[in-house]
Parts: C-alpha cells; sequence; structure tokens
C-alpha cells in the first residue's frame, strides 16, 4: 500500500457517496434533476437552481489541464515531497477539479492535455482520485 503522510479528507453528510465510491475505483459527480447542471464539490443542494432534487452519476473520469503549476517548495507537512504538479482538470461534464497530475513528468505537463482519473488508496477508509496523462 501507498505510504500516505498526507492530510485525509474528511467523510461526512453529503461527501460520504463520493468517497465510498472512490475507494470502488469510480469517480461520481452530482448531477441536478431539474436544471441537469453537474457540480463538484459535493453539495446539499444544486449550486446552479438551489433544487434539493440532486442525483449522483458515474463520471466519464475524463477531462483536460485546464491550467497547473509545478509546486517544488511546500512546508505543509505531507505536501513538501516536490516538485508535483497541482491541477485543476475540468471533466468532460464540465465541471472542475483541483487534483495532481501523476504517473507524467512534471515538464511534460501541459494546458489543454488529456487526462483520466487514477485512485490512490490512503488507508482502508480513503482513496484519493489524482488524474493522469490520458492513454
Amino acid at each position: 500500500m501507498l505510504e500516505w503522510n498526507k492530510p485525509l479528507p474528511t467523510i461526512v453528510g453529503e461527501t460520504k457517496p463520493y468517497w465510498d465510491a472512490c475507494r470502488q475505483g469510480r469517480l461520481l459527480l452530482q448531477k441536478c434533476d431539474k436544471c441537469s447542471e453537474f457540480q463538484f464539490y459535493p453539495r446539499g443542494i444544486c449550486s446552479n437552481c438551489w433544487s434539493n432534487d440532486i442525483q449522483w452519476v458515474q463520471a466519464s473520469g475524463k477531462g483536460t489541464v485546464w491550467t497547473f503549476t509545478v509546486t517544488y517548495q511546500n512546508r505543509t507537512q505531507g505536501f513538501n515531497e516536490g516538485p508535483y504538479v497541482l491541477a485543476l482538470v475540468e471533466l468532460e461534464e464540465g465541471v472542475k477539479m483541483f487534483t495532481n497530475i501523476v504517473e507524467c513528468e512534471h515538464g511534460a505537463v501541459e494546458i489543454g492535455m488529456p487526462v483520466e482519473v487514477t485512485f490512490a488508496r490512503a488507508n482502508d477508509r480513503v482513496t484519493v482520485p489524482y488524474f493522469k496523462p490520458a492513454s
């Protein structure tokens, strides 16, 4: 198992289905039944129309790098191993997620680069989605 020294997410309320799916190797998003908009980060209501008619749906897991930065130095415990790529990835469904780009040299990451989800297991309860170059 991956040695995980980063902080773990707090898994409560509306985030639990998301993290449960990640543990199974699936990426879920919320979609509003009223306005058909996708949203991320999980919420109890639609961030577009305020409806509470939201459902969990399977995401494609594919997207593109919208923007990124290469972090060479970070003194925060768990994030002090550099360099690493922090990216904002736009999924095919239209939402954006902050994530790390893995399985790629940091100098090879480009805006517009196609990526796909992969998962890193932190412990028995938590699996974290990352993105890697699309195959």
